[in-house]
């Protein structure tokens, strides 16, 4: 936690707002429409609910890119932390820095998705939460930031998103792999099964010590770590058109935005855009979606300066670890019942969304107040 008394530049404004925007979506409008939804009954908004979720496995709602977003802000922030350590050669405190947040991050994310509070060793799973994705793309993305240029960032990233496509079409081990991307027949999923073992999320041991794993879950993450990284990579290189004032912001975002979109969809036709393997043309897709949103963010900020619509965007995404964490470890929604379950008898159905409501309140006014003090939980 960090008390912070400078004000965040104007160069740095819509990248906060786009980062409030993702964790608003996330914490607050998704949860408040599908429990609307679940009150209403409107079968006339059936497309609505298909906005606030995920695919089942092939192709990609706008629900899908919250975690790309996410994942794709952490690498958008790289140039402007690191710039002078690069410049200056501070590699102790860089190794120091880079430690400690990938090790908070794999914490918190075990806090959040690895059942690390419940104090169970043989119920805790290592490797299954967005956090832990950031923390790798991160590693991946500010190494490469402080010991190479952007040229070979690029090459890099093109061959760390050709890799993961070569391994999961030509490999095979087990009856996994070899071009199959269904949820039970994919490498990835080979992998992690076979690494993770029963740390893997979801996963089960019996008295025999027989490990089962859960058949609804078939996200991966050993394997999808390459691709995590050329997110990050994405947005560090969204990060480096924002920190140059020289460059044309707007048209490089929309250029590339409309170019990745492309050459995803174009891939996809080979390789399908699956999110939970975080395959090499979802990267594709999504990134040039998160780039479209930087120009959309910096337009509308930095140039229009329409701040009064978007500051409190700014609420969320200066605090955006905390806002995560508030709303996936803390049951709001039980504190709100404490207080209000006497209204339970008489909005009856609705009764979840107004709860919901007093969830997305109460967070918010915490956010609200760790801003107006400069207090932001910086890992």
């Amino acid at each position: 936690m960090k008390k912070s008394t400078s004000t965040t530049s104007s160069r740095l404004a819509s990248l906060d707002a786009l980062r409030g925007f993702d964790l608003f979506v996330l914490v607050a409008l998704g949860p408040l429409v599908l429990h609307y939804l679940d009150a209403s009954g409107d079968t006339s908004l059936s497309w609505l609910r298909e906005i606030f979720t995920h695919k089942d496995w092939e192709g990609f709602s706008p629900w899908d890119l919250i975690m790309p977003l996410f994942v794709f802000m952490s690498g958008v922030s790289i140039p402007f932390a690191l710039a002078r350590m690069k410049r200056e050669g501070k590699y102790l405190p860089f190794f120091m820095r880079l430690f400690r947040r990938v090790l908070l991050l794999w914490l918190l994310g075990m806090v959040v998705q690895g059942n690390l509070l419940g104090l169970d060793a043989t119920r805790v799973y290592l490797y299954s939460n967005t956090l832990q994705s950031i923390a790798v793309g991160y590693l991946i993305a500010s190494l490469f930031y402080m010991f190479s240029g952007w040229r070979v960032q690029i090459i890099s990233a093109v061959l760390l998103l050709l890799v993961y496509w070569g391994a999961m079409e030509f490999i095979t081990v087990d009856g996994y792999g070899g071009g199959n991307y269904t949820p039970t027949g994919n490498l990835a999923e080979w992998i992690d099964r076979t690494v993770l073992g029963r740390y893997r999320d979801a996963a089960t041991v019996d008295a025999s010590g027989q490990v089962h794993f859960a058949p609804w879950y078939h996200y991966t993450w050993i394997l999808s770590s390459l691709t995590f990284g050329v997110t990050a990579l994405s947005g560090m290189l969204a990060g480096r058109i924002a920190r140059e004032a020289r460059l044309p912001r707007l048209t490089l975002y929309l250029v590339l935005g409309t170019a990745f979109v492309l050459l995803g969809w174009l891939w996809s036709n080979y390789l399908p855009i699956i999110k939970p393997l975080w395959t090499s043309s979802m990267v594709l897709f999504s990134s040039g979606l998160c780039f479209l949103l930087m120009g959309l963010f910096y337009y509308v900020y930095d140039v229009l300066h329409l701040h009064i619509f978007l500051d409190f965007l700014k609420v969320y995404g200066m605090n955006s670890i905390t806002a995560y964490l508030l709303s996936e470890v803390v049951n709001f929604r039980g504190v709100a019942h404490s207080v209000l379950y006497g209204l339970q008898h008489h909005f009856s159905v609705y009764y979840p969304f107004i709860l919901t409501c007093a969830q997305v309140l109460i967070i918010f006014l915490i956010l609200r107040a760790m801003h107006r003090k400069g207090i932001y939980l910086k890992v």
